[in-house]
């Protein structure tokens, strides 16, 4: 047993409170306190010996790299990612972890977010019942998981610096639904506090969102870890209910920290309840390797997640390929297979496999041809008419295409949803040489697609992990059914998205005008065609929905219902199908989006097999969040629930009348979906739109792109971007260092110092930035002789 956070000195307490390193908590040996590993791991596990990043540029230990949360979250199937999460707790136990840092459930509010790979789902439902999957999974093999990054981060432009202006309502209903249920479904051991603010307050230092709502609220009673360099005051931050910093700052703050329970601006309770987090979790966390990795089992495992990733998105009788056939493989992702992102998240995969290897190890007929470089994929003449003399030749051309590395990353977000111009061109002139033309996609999030209509089948294959190539060629030959469904929109073009005006923003502040309408809740409203909707996705086999029906077609407010329907397998192979519950509320009380997924259920089925399959559509399904009385409200009337295999094809719509519920609301159905006019937002707000921080004076928060004019700043920034590249691997991570260090923050620095920048000598910088020499002559002069004094 540890001892309790009571039992320890002050200054043992505080120095509990920020990492020993990169990736350990603090030990402290003389009170028996030993330090515990964490590890980046929302699709496998990123463990680093010695000095560390958060940006993924240097090495880390092999482990299973499974698909990503992007292609996790197309299998719409929890016991699936429920088998994945034991598989990273076991390869944690293996590797000496005892915190996850995953899953990332923040909503995909655009395309464009570099790091949509790493979340899961447009949809809140879908994404909280999808993370609290991974989380038990994880946590039923006695190591922590850790849900990230909460809240509101949703681009990575300017995330340390930006302040999220987002109105409650949309706020509860889109941005923390899915954290909300995660937490009561199932009880992570740890919460991260994202970078960005939201509505003013640093997430690591705000306490309406870790005190009043993740704690008060919700009942979590685990430990709130910030981001990576993501603390903007460590005071702040413990009154709030943030426990741990991290990496550890080499005791930047350690002082500051006692000086306000000294001086009472900080309670008295704060210190000791953040330890006694911060040493529960060290309690019950694993601290050494235990067992090795089952290579073989998590690789079949990698596997299997990625054929039911794979998103059938166009089939015109071509897939599955007959066995007999020649195939002309076209894209150098075919050899040099994209499987994962950028980032935090890298992992060093234990194995790789590719789709011309296992084509080749099938014995199927295959003239490959490379289309396209593929890092930067410049125009290049010479490779189309290569790949097109192949495909001439061939029965069947297999054209894989997609996003490079350096397109999509942690760090920053993306300039457009277009293809490299290389791919589309590759695509256009294939599919002009061979009608039988499959075109598969290897990317993190949705691009647009011209082409669409040209190609006899479209395969989305997002980004499959290690054993990526194997699934693709197991999906194309048919060995396995393309399994999933999209769990996100992919538009016609960039301007059907919603939130695109106002993405990303500016630097210091970005603007959620466009409400609860994210995703398909926008495109449904607004009668906009998507290229393909949400929910999408075919399979190689048919089936009939019968007899949908309601177990009561009345139901008092605060009390839910169940759907039910007859499934049956038509057709002649084993498939797999999702069965998804939408509502559409007809009260005509409130302004909601016309349609929303209120539940779903994924059913496996033999050919001629029938099962009846169960909804349970709960109570908060039909609330919304009435910000006038802080608390949710059901309207009365009457709301269809609709039986869908997609949030744009609708099968068997349910009648079902609401009893005993609100009348009217602040926000009424006559309320602009969009707030494009500023008195609109002004009114969703509640209060005035903020007027966004001044670049100057220089701040703690000014970034080094901000400082990068002046003398100063340009030695600094030259001396931070010469350090960045120093620890650099791989070419394509230049520009996701490149913007990292960018958009850092001199605070982030400071922490990231591990000590060698103080508060004091950081204040002195930023007073000779501001052009206040002799202030800074004055600071410096009071460190002098406070040294001395010391001595």
């Amino acid at each position: 047993m540890l001892p309790r956070a009571t039992d320890l000195t002050m200054p043992e307490q505080v120095r509990l409170l920020s990492g020993q390193d990169f990736w350990h908590t603090e030990a402290v040996p003389a009170a028996g306190i030993p330090s515990m590993m964490m590890s980046d791991g929302p699709h496998g596990l990123r463990v680093q010996e010695g000095a560390g990043d958060h940006v993924g540029a240097t090495a880390s230990r092999p482990a299973t790299c499974f698909p990503t949360a992007v292609t996790m979250a197309s299998t719409w199937d929890e016991q699936l990612l429920v088998e994945v999460g034991q598989a990273v707790a076991t390869e944690a136990r293996a590797l000496g972890v005892g915190l996850v840092l995953g899953p990332g459930l923040n909503i995909k509010r655009h395309p464009r977010c570099g790091r949509n790979f790493e979340y899961l789902s447009e949809d809140p439902l879908l994404s909280g019942r999808l993370a609290a999957a991974l989380v038990t999974g994880i946590q039923s093999r006695g190591v922590g998981a850790c849900l990230k990054h909460y809240a509101v981060n949703n681009q990575e432009s300017h995330r340390l610096v930006v302040d999220a202006v987002v109105d409650e309502r949309t706020l509860r209903e889109i941005y923390l639904a899915g954290f909300e249920h995660a937490v009561a479904a199932s009880g992570p051991w740890s919460v991260m506090a994202a970078y960005n603010s939201v509505n003013g307050q640093p997430c690591t230092a705000s306490r309406r969102l870790l005190a009043e709502i993740l704690r008060d609220e919700w009942g979590f009673d685990g430990l709130v870890v910030s981001d990576w360099g993501g603390t903007a005051d460590r005071v702040r931050g413990l009154e709030a209910g943030l426990d741990l910093e991290m990496p550890g700052s080499g005791g930047v703050s350690d002082r500051d920290v006692e000086a306000a329970v000294h001086d009472g601006r900080l309670p008295a309770d704060a210190v000791p309840a953040c330890a006694q987090r911060v040493l529960d979790l060290v309690e019950r966390a694993p601290r050494k390797a235990v067992g090795e990795i089952p290579v073989d089992t998590h690789d079949a495992l990698a596997r299997r997640v990625a054929a039911d990733g794979s998103v059938l998105l166009r089939n015109e009788g071509l897939l599955p390929l007959p066995a007999e056939a020649s195939v002309a493989l076209v894209g150098a992702f075919a050899q040099s297979p994209r499987y994962q992102g950028y980032g935090s998240s890298v992992v060093n995969p234990l194995r790789l496999s590719s789709a011309r290897e296992a084509f080749a190890a099938r014995g199927t007929d295959v003239r490959y041809a490379p289309g396209y470089d593929p890092g930067a994929s410049p125009p290049d003449q010479g490779l189309i008419d290569e790949a097109v003399d192949a495909a001439r030749a061939a029965d069947v051309a297999v054209v894989v295409v997609g996003l490079p590395g350096g397109h999509e990353s942690e760090g920053f977000d993306r300039d457009h949803l277009r293809l490299p111009p290389q791919h589309d061109a590759l695509v256009w002139a294939v599919c002009a040489a061979n009608p039988s033309t499959v075109v598969v996609l290897c990317n993190g999030a949705p691009v647009v697609m011209p082409w669409r209509d040209q190609p006899a089948a479209i395969l989305e294959a997002y980004l499959g992990g290690q054993a990526g190539g194997a699934a693709l060629v197991d999906v194309l030959l048919g060995d396995r059914e393309p399994g999933g469904r999209l769990a996100e929109t992919f538009p016609v073009r960039q301007a059907d998205v919603p939130s695109d005006p106002f993405f990303p923003g500016t630097p210091h502040q970005v603007e959620y005008r466009e409400g609860l309408f994210v995703g398909y809740r926008h495109a449904v409203t607004a009668g906009v065609v998507p290229a393909f909707p949400f929910g999408h996705g075919l399979g190689y086999t048919t089936f009939g929905w019968e007899d949908a029906h309601l177990d009561r077609t009345s139901v008092a407010a605060g009390e839910g219902v169940t759907v039910s329907v007859r499934v049956s397998n038509t057709g002649g192979r084993p498939g797999s199908d999702v069965v998804q519950v939408y509502r559409h509320d007809r009260t005509a009380v409130v302004l909601r989006p016309r349609r929303e997924l209120v539940g779903f259920a994924k059913v496996r089925l033999d050919p001629g097999e029938s099962t009846t399959v169960t909804i349970d559509v709960a109570p908060r399904a039909f609330a919304f969040y009435d910000v006038e009385a802080a608390d949710w409200r059901v309207p009365s009337g009457p709301y269809d629930l609709e039986v869908a295999r997609s949030s744009a094809d609708v099968v068997h719509t349910l009648d079902l009348e609401v009893t005993g519920g609100v009348t009217s609301a602040p926000e009424p159905p006559s309320t602009p979906p969009v707030a494009y006019a500023d008195d609109d937002f002004v009114r969703r707000l509640g209060r005035p739109i903020p007027v966004p921080r001044p670049v100057r004076p220089f701040t703690r928060d000014s970034t080094l792109a901000e400082i990068r004019d002046t003398w100063l700043g340009g030695l600094l920034y030259a001396a931070a971007l010469r350090a960045g590249r120093a620890g650099q691997e791989d070419a394509e991570d230049a520009p996701m260092i490149e913007r990292s260090l960018d958009e850092l923050p001199l605070r982030a620095a400071a922490l990231f110092s591990h000590g060698r920048i103080t508060w004091a000598r950081l204040d002195l910088v930023l007073d000779l930035l501001n052009g206040r020499p002799a202030q800074a002559g004055r600071r410096a002069a009071r460190a002098t002789v406070g040294r001395l004094g010391r001595r």
